[in-house]
C-alpha cells in the first residue's frame, strides 16, 4: 500500500464530493462579477504582497479565475474544465482528485512565493489536462470549435511547449514551472518511470530474441570454394579438410598420400 492509498483510507472521509464542479461554477460567477466589476479580479488573484499583509482568501480565490475574460472563449474554458474535472473524479474518486488539486495548488502557491511565478492557475489547470490525458488518451475534442483532435495530442504539444520553456527561461521560471506541477509528478511519476523501465526491458529481450534468430539462420557450414552452405540447399554434404576448412563433396580437394579428410559433417 502506497501513501496514497494510506492517506485515502484515514481521511478519505473529509473529501468534498463534486469539488471540480464547485470550482467551475464559481469560475462562471467570477466571470460575470468580473464583467460588472474588473477591479473585482485583482483582490482575487495570487499576490504573495498581499498575502504576507493579511490578504489570506488569496490564496484560494486565484483558482477561481478564469483562464478567459472573453465572451465567445468562456463557455469553450468552462465546458473544458468540467470535462477534465469530471473525467478525473470518476477515474480517481473524490479524494484522489481533491489530494491532486490540493497539491497542485501548494505547488502554485510555492511557485509564486520562491520564484516569483506570475501564472496564477495556468499550471494548475494544466495539470489537470495532463492527468486526463492520462485516463483518457483517445477522448476528441474540437480545437477551435472546428478541429477534432485527440486529448493526447493536445497534451503532448502543451508538454512540449513547457519542455521548451524549461530549456529557455531563466532558472527560477523553470523552479517555479516544476513547483506548479509536483502534483502531476507525485502521481505520475513513479508509473512513468515503471513505464520506462518495463519498455527498456522489453527493447532489450526484443534485440535478444533477434539476435538469437540471427544466429539459429548461420550456416554450420560453408564450402570455402563456391560459399554454398546447407542453407541453401539440405542434400548438400561438407568435409572438413586437413586445412581446417568445409568443402562440399563437389569441390573437396583430393588426400594426398596416406592423409584423409574426416566427415564432420
Amino acid at each position: 500500500m502506497n501513501l496514497i492509498d494510506t492517506l485515502e483510507r484515514r481521511f478519505g472521509r473529509y473529501a468534498i464530493p463534486g469539488l471540480g464542479r464547485i470550482i467551475v461554477a464559481f469560475n462562471a460567477l467570477v466571470f460575470v462579477l468580473g464583467k460588472f466589476n474588473p477591479a473585482m479580479l485583482d483582490l482575487l488573484r495570487m499576490d504573495p504582497f498581499a498575502i504576507r499583509h493579511g490578504q489570506l482568501w488569496r490564496l484560494v480565490t486565484y483558482i477561481f479565475i478564469p483562464d478567459t475574460q472573453e465572451y465567445l472563449w468562456i463557455l469553450f474554458v468552462l465546458w473544458f474544465l468540467w470535462m477534465l474535472v469530471e473525467g478525473l473524479e470518476q477515474a480517481w474518486g473524490a479524494f484522489r482528485f481533491n489530494l491532486y488539486y490540493l497539491l497542485g495548488m501548494i505547488g502554485t502557491t510555492a511557485a509564486a512565493f520562491f520564484f516569483g511565478a506570475e501564472f496564477s492557475n495556468t499550471i494548475l489547470n494544466l495539470s489537470l489536462l495532463f492527468a486526463f490525458a492520462w485516463f483518457y488518451p483517445d477522448v476528441q475534442i474540437s480545437l477551435y470549435l472546428i478541429l477534432p483532435i485527440r486529448i493526447k495530442w493536445v497534451a503532448w504539444f502543451t508538454g512540449a511547449l513547457l519542455l521548451y520553456s524549461l530549456v529557455t527561461k531563466p532558472m527560477a521560471m523553470r523552479m517555479a514551472i516544476v513547483a506548479a506541477l509536483v502534483n502531476y509528478l507525485i502521481f505520475f511519476g513513479p508509473a512513468i518511470l515503471a513505464k520506462a523501465r518495463h519498455r527498456h526491458r522489453v527493447t532489450g529481450r526484443r534485440r535478444q530474441f533477434q539476435e538469437a534468430s540471427l544466429s539459429e539462420e548461420e550456416p554450420l557450414h560453408r564450402c570455402a570454394v563456391c560459399h554454398r552452405s546447407e542453407l541453401d540447399s539440405p542434400d548438400l554434404e561438407f568435409r572438413v579438410a586437413r586445412d581446417g576448412n568445409d568443402y562440399c563433396m563437389e569441390h573437396l580437394p583430393k588426400p594426398s598420400g596416406r592423409s584423409a579428410n574426416r566427415s564432420t559433417s
